[in-house]
C-alpha cells in the first residue's frame, strides 16, 4: 500500500504483547543510497534508551491505530545496530531538499514523499514549486526511476522536457493532394452489355 511519508510522523507504535502504545514515531532514518526508510526514531516515557529506534523490518503491520510490533523489545538503541548509527549520523532528510533537473534548472523543493508500506521504499517525491511558479503551476510528482543522483543538499532528476535540435518546418495546405479532388479526374466510362 502506498502512503504519504508525513502520515508516519507522530504515529503510535503499538505492542501486540501488551496491547498498548509503547512509543510514538518522530523522525525517519533514511538510507539515501537506496532511498529507503530503515528506521524511525521514537519517543515516549517508557523508553529505557534515548534515542531509541524502531527498525522498519520489525513492523508487522501498518494499521489505522498505528504501527504494530511484537513487543517493546523490537525497539533498539543507537549503539545496538552499527549500520543504523552510520545512517543516523548522516542526518539526511528529504524534506526541503532542492530538486534540480539534468539541465541544472531548479524544479523546487521536496515537501513530502510516497512510500510503499511493505518495504518502506520511497516511490515518489512530491515537489513544491517556487513562489512564482507556484502561482500558475501545481506541484510535481517525481518517480524514483527519474532520480539520477542524490547529494546532501540536492536531488538531480531526469528532465521530461525534450530539447529540439532541428527547427520545425511549416507545412502549407497545397502540399497535400486529395485524390478525390483532382483537377482533371479520369473517369472511365461504364461499359454496357449491349
Amino acid at each position: 500500500m502506498l502512503m504519504l511519508g508525513s502520515q508516519f510522523q507522530q504515529r503510535p507504535v503499538m505492542s501486540l504483547q501488551t496491547g498498548t502504545r509503547i512509543a510514538t514515531t518522530s523522525v525517519p532514518v533514511i538510507n539515501p543510497g537506496e532511498l529507503k526508510i530503515v528506521a524511525y526514531e521514537v519517543e515516549g516515557p517508557l523508553l529505557a534508551e534515548k534515542p531509541a529506534f524502531l527498525r522498519t523490518e520489525e513492523i508487522r503491520e501498518v494499521a489505522p491505530m498505528g504501527m504494530i510490533v511484537d513487543s517493546a523489545d523490537d525497539l533498539v538503541g543507537i549503539d545496538d545496530v552499527i549500520a543504523l548509527k552510520k545512517l543516523y549520523d548522516l542526518d539526511f532528510s528529504l524534506i526541503n531538499i532542492a530538486v534540480i533537473d539534468e539541465h541544472k534548472k531548479k524544479l523546487g523543493k521536496v515537501e513530502d514523499y510516497t512510500l510503499e508500506t511493505g518495504s518502506f521504499v520511497i516511490q515518489q517525491l512530491h515537489v513544491k514549486r517556487g513562489f512564482m511558479k507556484g502561482i500558475t503551476d501545481t506541484g510535481l510528482l517525481i518517480h524514483r526511476s527519474q532520480i539520477i543522483k542524490i547529494t546532501d543538499t540536492e536531488i538531480f532528476v531526469k528532465s521530461t522536457a525534450k530539447k529540439v535540435s532541428e527547427p520545425v518546418t511549416e507545412t502549407t495546405r497545397g502540399e497535400f493532394v486529395n485524390p478525390f479532388r483532382a483537377q482533371n479526374p479520369q473517369v472511365e466510362p461504364l461499359q454496357s452489355d449491349r
